[in-house]
């Protein structure tokens, strides 16, 4: 989720260019970066100026505000994606000649193959990531078309995936070239100056008029004035038409109007697995991942927390889809478990942060047995993917509140792609089941998302209001239902510092069916599967017995709706999707409850993001 702002001026003493555009990305710190660079054309020259760090650092060190200037300019703060953090891997990138710069926030699916074919004609590259790719793209076809937008339009046309792309370029010196699909940029309207951003913040202290772009839009903006096309359908666009006034503050506009990050958040969660399924699409890494889970003779995963769950999920995925045997441990306990690993074992790794310190301690160990790691995190060139000899990414963007949400969809998505991929690599799933599951379900849950979290939003409002004195709640499901059971009361202990417990249904009778009494919440957490639906019915029906208040996250065509007090319904998929599907209705219910009884749910006491010492 990188920053990006560009600025085109009429005349250079309208606004000092580089201090503005440092003032933009300083807007847009929130959002997290590890590098931040800037390109201006000044004198019929590209000036760039890039590095590792943090902005208030660039700028002692380089010295972004003062020694550039000129009335056309483009600036990013960098998540990194492909590349680890580095000067080079920074952006903006250029082309071979030096005449084009360009900045981008997205995954560039096929990347790998555009940048073969580009040094087949000659085209040298400096960095690692995907998005030089796009820049020395622009470049050989300008060569052929010989105009600026077209070359630019075409090379669009080339790529797949997501992207926000800003380019400038001498040739043209009063334009900014863009394109969005899937990750956002918004144009600001000033006077006698354009600008363009991927954030409403940036834009604040120059205008308040903006137009949101929309998906396969692309243009130009000039000072003074503003081009759009719809690419994918061949019409120009009146901007004026979506043209709006901003009303929020600075400090709304960077949550862009939500009253907390992590309701923002709940909300990025459909853009978030967009990315995490392009990068997925594009990763070579993942091949030669599932060879080696094949090869191995035991599978270990770990990880701490919202982690740990999404570890559970893996486990049970894996079972059901290829018959294999995965170990899932809490990192905290991994003293129990590193004895028993040898060289001819894998260790999967879950870390959102790839710093938390009882996942980095359990790879160590494992790697002391000679046992292979694979890390699965969120942040580029982390200590656990740095001491892991391979690597996925989930590239769900900086997550600001403490409590994961984007994070935990993302890491399942990942897990549950990697346990598919096995399977159909292990020959327990056909082409056919493999292409079900994958792009009618998994993609058909990911495009429905968003309608799914506004419709639970208000189902979740709703029950608050019931449920806003209460002290104690229990989570109950079978299968793959239990590690969501697990995070959604995780959260409502995080979040609301409501005392919850997640069990296997079928364990509450062993005991913690004691506690029920009249009005005593359960939620019930019922996948799509018919086996474990008859079983979860009975379990309801010994709650209700006991006056238990009975809440179920179900799919559509359950025949369990009517069996429960409030009944959450969500698309009827397969039962692989189970946490993209049911866990935002929980993640929702936390967050209401809290702010319910006036908590800040971005920072819960006690805890912090990552955690860094045992």
């Amino acid at each position: 989720m990188c920053g990006i702002i560009g600025i085109c001026l009429r005349d250079r003493s309208q606004l000092p260019l580089g201090e503005a555009l440092f003032r933009g990305l300083l807007r847009l710190e929130y959002r997290g970066y590890d590098s931040a660079g800037i390109a201006v054309i000044d004198s019929s020259r590209l000036h760039i100026v890039k590095g590792k760090g943090r902005l208030d650092e660039l700028e002692a060190r380089l010295g972004f505000t003062k020694k550039y200037t000129g009335e056309t300019g483009i600036a990013h703060t960098r998540w990194a994606t492909h590349g680890q953090p580095s000067d080079i891997n920074a952006h903006p990138h250029v082309d071979c000649s030096g005449l084009f710069a360009v900045v981008h926030n997205g995954i560039i699916e096929n990347y790998l193959e555009v940048k073969e074919k580009l040094e087949s004609r000659g085209h040298v590259f400096k960095s690692e990531t995907d998005t030089e790719v796009f820049v020395h793209l622009v470049e050989e076809l300008y060569r052929e078309l010989g105009d600026v937008y077209s070359a630019f339009k075409s090379a669009i046309k080339h790529i797949r995936g997501a992207y926000a792309i800003l380019l400038i370029t001498p040739i043209e010196p009063n334009k900014i070239f863009f394109a969005k699909k899937d990750s956002p940029l918004v144009v600001g309207i000033g006077s006698s100056y354009n600008l363009l951003a991927s954030d409403i913040p940036a834009l604040l202290d120059h205008t308040r008029r903006v137009v949101v772009i929309r998906d396969n839009w692309v243009g130009y903006i000039t000072p003074s004035s503003v081009f759009v096309e719809d690419l994918e359908r061949g019409f120009s666009v009146d901007h004026e038409q979506y043209a709006m006034t901003v009303l929020w503050s600075l400090e709304d506009a960077s949550r862009e109007g939500y009253p907390h990050f992590m309701l923002k958040e709940i909300y990025e969660q459909p853009r978030a697995l967009v990315q995490t399924l392009s990068g997925l699409r594009s990763d070579a890494v993942l091949e030669q991942v599932v060879s080696l889970l094949v090869d191995a003779d035991n599978i270990y995963i770990t990880g701490a927390g919202t982690s740990y769950h999404a570890s559970e999920y893996y486990a049970y995925a894996m079972s059901k889809l290829a018959g294999r045997l995965v170990i899932p441990f809490i990192a905290s306990e991994y003293e129990l478990y590193e004895e028993t690993a040898s060289n001819k074992d894998v260790l999967i790794a879950v870390s959102q942060s790839g710093e938390t310190i009882d996942v980095l301690k359990a790879v160590r160990a494992f790697k002391k047995q000679g046992c292979r790691v694979v890390a699965i995190s969120n942040v580029v060139d982390s200590a656990i993917p740095r001491e892991s000899d391979y690597a996925i990414y989930m590239r769900a963007g900086p997550e600001i509140g403490v409590a994961a949400t984007k994070t935990f969809l993302t890491q399942t998505l990942v897990l549950g792609f990697l346990a598919i991929a096995y399977a159909k690599s292990s020959g327990d799933l056909s082409e056919a089941e493999y292409r079900q599951i994958l792009l009618e379900d998994i993609e058909g849950s990911v495009k429905v998302l968003g309608k799914v979290i506004e419709k639970v939003d208000a189902l979740a409002r709703r029950l608050v209001e019931r449920l806003s004195g209460v002290k104690s709640m229990y989570y109950l499901s079978r299968g793959v239902g239990v590690p969501i059971a697990r995070e959604g009361a995780l959260k409502i202990k995080e979040i609301a510092y409501v005392h919850a417990e997640a069990y296997p249904a079928g364990e509450s009778k062993h005991g913690p069916i004691a506690l029920v009494e009249p009005g005593y919440p359960v939620v019930f957490i019922v996948p799509n599967d018919p086996l474990l639906e008859r079983r979860i019915l009975g379990n309801i029906m010994e709650m209700k017995a006991r006056g238990a208040y009975s809440i179920g996250v179900l799919h559509e065509e359950s025949p369990l709706v009517n069996s429960v007090d409030y009944s959450i319904t969500v698309p009827s998929l397969h039962w692989v999707t189970t946490p993209i599907t049911h866990t935002p209705f929980l993640q929702l219910l936390a967050y209401h409850l809290a702010v319910k009884r006036g908590l800040d749910p971005d920072k819960p006491r006690n805890l912090a993001k990552t955690v860094t010492v045992e």
